[in-house]
């Protein structure tokens, strides 16, 4: 269950550079997601803008954002007002891809897909306004997560049993569980599974998680 505004901070949205929180603070949040899933910047990446987005990412600076995110850069980082020019310094190569006429459900979403070395990631997300913001799909498996907890996000195979084996890991570190998320492309075939956390498991925790002979990749995602 997706997390709703809590108080009139959210309301009022974040402390952020740029003219807009849905369209620039939601941005870098989104992208901050696909920053940690790919374990730094990535070399390449294309951007998809759908709808609202489609048609202002330009003005309200959601391609800085965008690229500012992927960076790695918070929602308040002056750098964000020259990522353009920033990832192009890097070495980033990037497209956007404007589809103003789009059946998502919500106008603010976006699509990236990246690659940084050999490890390539695709990620949905929607700006929901006031920065924040729900991740929808990893790698076009659905899920359902906010980034306003640490988020352990597991890609392995569909094997009998690996929920239960993960969440014990969990609650001998004492963590609490706020949401979980699990959907896989066929029996047998590769599942994702998304932990939103009241706090970070221990690192050895974590360590035993990627050793796991079914598990292809575990990352603690702090939050964004």
């Amino acid at each position: 269950m997706s997390q709703e505004p809590s108080g009139i901070f959210d309301m009022l949205g974040p402390i952020m550079i740029g003219p807009s929180s849905s369209h620039t603070a939601g941005v870098v949040r989104i992208a901050r997601v696909a920053h940690f899933l790919l374990g730094g910047p990535p070399d390449e990446v294309k951007v998809s803008f759908y709808n609202s987005f489609a048609m202002t990412y330009k003005g309200h600076g959601s391609d800085k954002a965008v690229l500012a995110g992927l960076m790695g850069f918070a929602v308040d980082d002056e750098r964000i007002r020259d990522a353009l020019a920033i990832a192009e310094a890097q070495g980033i190569r990037y497209a956007f891809d404007p589809v103003i006429s789009s059946a998502k459900n919500h106008p603010n979403t976006l699509y990236i897909h990246a690659r940084r070395d050999k490890r390539q990631i695709s990620i949905e997300g929607i700006s929901r306004g006031g920065g924040l913001i729900l991740i929808t799909a990893i790698d076009e498996l659905h899920t359902n997560f906010t980034g306003q907890l640490p988020t352990l996000v597991i890609r392995a195979r569909d094997v009998r049993g690996a929920v239960s084996f993960i969440t014990a890991i969990l609650a001998y570190d004492s963590v609490n569980i706020a949401t979980l998320t699990v959907s896989r492309r066929a029996k047998d075939d590769l599942a994702l599974q998304v932990y939103e956390l009241d706090e970070p498991p221990r690192p050895e925790s974590l360590n035993y998680i990627q050793t796991l002979s079914w598990v292809f990749e575990a990352t603690l995602i702090p939050p964004v």
